[in-house]
This record gives C-alpha cells, sequence and structure tokens, in this order.
C-alpha cells in the first residue's frame, strides 16, 4: 500500500511538473508589441476627440508620429507564428527518463515487494508462535516474523509485548543488538514489569561489556529484593555472580532455589551439583596465591636486548627440572613486574599452591620459540620460598653462547 501510494504521489508531480512546462505556452493567439501599440492609439485618439481644446490638432499630429516610430514597417502582413508546443516534448521525455532513473536506483524494488509479503505473513507468524502445537518456526521464519514485528512497532511504538518478542526473536537468532534494544525498550517502557526486567538483565550478564554486566546484576538483585522466591531472578542472579568468580553470592542465591523448589524437582539435582562446583572454585581461588615476579636487566642485557623479542617466565620445582607453570608475553618496558598462578600451569593437576620452593627461569627469545637458542638473554633466580609477600627479583644477564 505505501509504495502503490508513493507511485501514485510521483506520477502526480511529474504531471504537474510537465504541465507548467506547457501553460506558457498553451495560448491560441500572440500578442505583439505593435498590436499593443495600435490599441494604446486609438483610445488616446478617442480620448483627444472628446476635448475640445485649441491644441487637440498638434496632440493628434503628435500621436500619429509616435505610433509610425514605435510601429516600423513591415514588408507583409503575415502575423508571427507562436512556437510550437512540440518543442517541449524532448524536455517532458527527459524528465521522466531521469526521474524513472532516480527511483529504480534508489528503491529496491525486489527487497520492499518481499518486506510487503513478511508484512502479510506476520500474523499466521505469530499466531504459530503463541500456538504449542504449531509446528515450531525454521530460523528463517523467525527472520521473517522478527522484520514485520519491527514493522508493526513502528506504528505502535509502546507496545511492551511486541519489544518483548523481538528481544526473544533477536536472541533466538543470536543477534545481540537486536535482543538488547528491544528489552532494553520494553524496560523503560515498563520499569515494573517484572518479566521485561529479567529478559532485559539477561542479555546484560551474558554480554562482554563490564558495565552491561554491572547493570543487568542490579536489575537481577533488584528483582530478588522484590520477590524473594521468583525461580528465574535467582537462576539468573546465580550464573551472574557464578559468571563474575563471586561464588559466595552465586551459592547464596542457589540455596535460596533450593528452599523454593519442591523436594521432588529435578531441578535441585543440578542446583546441588552447581554449590558444589562454586565452594570448589572458591576454595581454588582461596589457596591459588599469585607469585609475583619483577624482571631486570643487567646493563650489558639492555644493550643488547631485542626490541621484538618474547619472554618466557618458568617456574620450576625443587624436585623436578619440568616445568610446572609458564608465562609467555612480548618484551616491554624494563623493569617488569607480572604474576604468575595456577592458570599458568603447564600440566593438568599440577599446581604452584603445591609448591614449597623452586626456581623462576626468565629467557628473552629472538625468535619466538621457547627452546633457548644462541644469543637469547637469560636469568635465574635462587632457590625461593613460594609462599613470600615480595616480588621475587630475577636479573636477566648471560647471553647464550
Amino acid at each position: 500500500m505505501t509504495l502503490t501510494l508513493l507511485i501514485i504521489v510521483m506520477a502526480a508531480l511529474l504531471i504537474i511538473t510537465a504541465a507548467l512546462l506547457f501553460i506558457p505556452w498553451s495560448g491560441t493567439h500572440s500578442v505583439s508589441r505593435d498590436v499593443l501599440n495600435r490599441a494604446f492609439y486609438h483610445s488616446r485618439l478617442r480620448e483627444l476627440e472628446r476635448e475640445n481644446t485649441a491644441v487637440r490638432e498638434e496632440m493628434v499630429a503628435e500621436l500619429q508620429h509616435n505610433l509610425l516610430d514605435d510601429i516600423p514597417a513591415h514588408q507583409g502582413d503575415a502575423a508571427p507564428k507562436p512556437l510550437s508546443r512540440w518543442v517541449l516534448a524532448p524536455g517532458v521525455a527527459a524528465l521522466l527518463i531521469i526521474s524513472l532513473g532516480v527511483f529504480w536506483k534508489t528503491v529496491n524494488l525486489k527487497n520492499v515487494l518481499e518486506w510487503q509479503e513478511v508484512t502479510r505473513q506476520t500474523p499466521e507468524l505469530l499466531n504459530r508462535v503463541m500456538d504449542p502445537n504449531a509446528p515450531a518456526l525454521t530460523m528463517e521464519e523467525m527472520a521473517r516474523l522478527g522484520l514485520g514485528l519491527r514493522t508493526r512497532l513502528q506504528d505502535d511504538p509502546n507496545n511492551v509485548d511486541g519489544w518483548m518478542m523481538l528481544g526473544r526473536i533477536g536472541m533466538a537468532l543470536n543477534n545481540a543488538t537486536t535482543a538488547t534494544d528491544a528489552f532494553e525498550h520494553a524496560w523503560k517502557l515498563a520499569p515494573n514489569n517484572i518479566d521485561a526486567k529479567l529478559d532485559y538483565a539477561e542479555v546484560l550478564i551474558r554480554s562482554s561489556d563490564e558495565n552491561d554486566n554491572k547493570l543487568g546484576d542490579k536489575l537481577l538483585r533488584e528483582a530478588v529484593s522484590a520477590s524473594h522466591t521468583n525461580i528465574r531472578a535467582l537462576s539468573l542472579l546465580a550464573f551472574s555472580s557464578f559468571e563474575q568468580q563471586r561464588f559466595g553470592d552465586a551459592i547464596a542465591a542457589w540455596q535460596m532455589m533450593l528452599g523454593v523448589l519442591p523436594q521432588n524437582d529435578k531441578r535441585r539435582a543440578i542446583i546441588e551439583r552447581s554449590i558444589a562446583q562454586a565452594q570448589a572454585q572458591a576454595q581454588t581461588g582461596m589457596d591459588n596465591v599469585p607469585l609475583a615476579v619483577k624482571i631486570t636487566l643487567s646493563p650489558e642485557a639492555q644493550q643488547g636486548m631485542p626490541a621484538n623479542g618474547t619472554v618466557f617466565i618458568t617456574v620450576v620445582g625443587e624436585a623436578s627440572p619440568v616445568p610446572v607453570a609458564v608465562k609467555k608475553l612480548p618484551v616491554g618496558q624494563f623493569p617488569m613486574t607480572l604474576n604468575i598462578d595456577d592458570s599458568n600451569t603447564m600440566m593438568p593437576g599440577s599446581s604452584l599452591s603445591s609448591l614449597h620452593q623452586g626456581w623462576i627461569k626468565v629467557h628473552i627469545s629472538q625468535d619466538g620459540t621457547p627452546a633457548v637458542q644462541s644469543g637469547d638473554w637469560v636469568g635465574q633466580s635462587a632457590l625461593i620460598k613460594f609462599d613470600q609477600a615480595k616480588p621475587t627479583e630475577v636479573i636477566i644477564s648471560s647471553r647464550q653462547p
């Protein structure tokens, strides 16, 4: 309907523009300057005849003289032909061609027709979504429904349910931008709607943006404060806390869920396993005390340091020469201070927290390989205890021959 109206308006504008070109030439008779002069002469002559003055004859003679000056002698009596209106035909044709060309280039007719078809299919797709017995929508049909909903929401921007459904479609299509924008719109329209708040909070806590995570966590805490028995709010809060390594908060939220769920609910077993995992992670975090290392260069190493080298920091226990942990980073500004923890361990089951003492070795590789090559700079600490509070200093002073 919108495209049809646009075409009608364009056609009307073209007709009006073409008419404006023809109107100045639409007269059937041309009025020349000579005709106007003659008419003025006869009008003035009648005025003088009504006057009874002594100088009337002189004024008539002067009027005749002026008329002869204004009207030169013509060789023929044929009046000049007016300009034919067909001369304007090329201009009208050019106007039509340019207008149609611009329309064709700026309007993707295929996409417009597909959009109109999607708009017609939207009610049917909505009914299928709402009907639990209807076949599930394919990804293509889901995308079509999303397009149809966006079209509807332009005409009805205050439809909270429509924005929430569009957000869920965005999540189903893995379109985080669509989901976030739609849920945010729904939440701002109805900030006290618990479903809109939880939908928006869920996309925020799954975002990679830290500010989104903080806002999502805030909304979840508000929802839990308003209702301690809301299973979805508690579940999302537990997930958010666990992802941000606030294991105590995650355990507390899951324990609240256990207090709400019936004893025969199948979700209890999953929650109990999650609690056990969070408790183990919390204990690991307490044991995983980072080992601080400070790397400095000798004067000789400062002069021979490669511009684009790689630094390998290796931790070796006193019982075995096999490295327990290795950390790799590009050459930067020295002195360099960094931390090594259990996330840098080499073998599953091994950890820095299980070592009591050992050595820290530093190798600056020229080609980025962990094996020491000729010309690489190396350094090693003395035998140290790994529970000391201050950083362990390693001086790079030797060059591999």
